[in-house]
């Protein structure tokens, strides 16, 4: 799909990836150095999980949001790396929840380390997150470790709902948006806004970046939706229809039950089939549960984009945002 006439895919990839590369090279020393405070024994552990690497995109929105609210990408790092404790620590944690033995080809914290260490590991990393931005008791930090609070409760009620759901055999649209706003939209919209909140911003413009934010997580969790049926195998590393093999309640099925597509039938529990699921991709092409879930990810991003243009904000890292925005979307992994 073209999102951007000015800009081709591979230019946008190009150039949103040269954003993330600079953003990665100032919040990765200091990531590092940060993790040095915690316990020599978590050092194996953490030091395993963040080897792993990443993109460091909720890290890139944060330091844009201070330079796009007139400060300066030094005033957004205290947050951008506030945001990266509490990503990973949910990334360890959602290893052990769903069973997953590898990220990005590597063994996941627990399957090489035990549950044991590993939950101790993102609890440690989360703790941290909020020790880094009060150890300097500003009005502004405080600001900022509040709402990143409130965003790490409502991941964490977005996850309870995505666990309740297993035993389910659907969830309405509307309760699938519900929870992976909270899943993934809460962080990202902190990750948008904190950095204005640390450069002392009006509430117009931390609540223009907070909204951008947040229908960006929307749009990225439907895409990412959609790789978890469609996606290249060669590219996601995992099959195709895996989403379905394990009965994950995601926006496609929910659509496609929403247009009386009974997707999951029978138990709650147990893998598809290899003809199950099959059966299931074709039903949902029959019932359009693709398109929708990409129009609806298109109209997310074009709010995004829309609430970047809501009030006054610096022009470059506006557009980096936009840029970045588009990237997220496009992307195949």
């Amino acid at each position: 799909m073209t999102l951007d006439n000015s800009l081709s895919r591979e230019e946008n990839e190009m150039t949103a990836l040269e954003i993330l590369t600079r953003a990665k090279s100032l919040v990765s020393p200091a990531l590092e150095a940060a993790t040095q405070r915690l316990s020599a024994e978590l050092s194996p552990v953490i030091e395993h999980h963040l080897l792993v690497g990443g993109k460091y995109v909720r890290a890139c929105l944060a330091l844009l949001s201070a330079s796009a609210a007139g400060g300066d990408q030094e005033t957004g790092l205290v947050g951008a790396l506030a945001i990266e404790l509490v990503h990973n620590f949910s990334l360890i944690h959602d290893d052990i929840i769903d069973g997953d033995l590898e990220r990005r080809h590597h063994p996941t914290v627990w399957a090489k380390f035990g549950v044991g260490p590993a939950l101790i590991a993102g609890d440690a990393l989360s703790t941290l997150a909020f020790q880094l931005l009060l150890e300097v008791p500003s009005a502004e930090r405080v600001a900022a470790a509040h709402r990143l609070a409130d965003a790490t409760q409502a991941m964490i009620i977005g996850q309870a709902q995505d666990i309740a759901s297993e035993h389910k055999l659907s969830l309405t649209v509307e309760e699938c948006l519900s929870m992976e706003a909270g899943k993934t939209g809460a962080l990202l919209s902190c990750a948008a806004s904190i950095g204005a909140v640390l450069a002392d911003a009006d509430a117009a413009v931390v609540d223009a970046l907070a909204d951008y934010g947040s229908h960006l997580g929307v749009a990225f969790q439907a895409i990412d939706d959609m790789l978890g049926v469609w996606g290249e195998p060669s590219v996601t590393g995992k099959p195709v229809g895996n989403d379905l093999r394990l009965r994950k309640k995601t926006l496609p099925i929910s659509i496609a039950n929403s247009k009386g597509f009974d997707i999951f039938t029978g138990d709650v529990e147990g893998e598809l089939s290899d003809a199950d699921v099959a059966e299931a991709m074709v039903m949902l092409d029959e019932c359009g549960a693709r398109y929708e879930t990409m129009e609806l990810a298109e109209r997310e991003l074009a709010m995004a984009l829309d609430a970047l243009e809501r009030t006054p904000l610096a022009s470059e890292p506006r557009a980096q945002l936009a840029i970045i925005a588009r990237y997220v979307i496009e992307r195949d992994q």
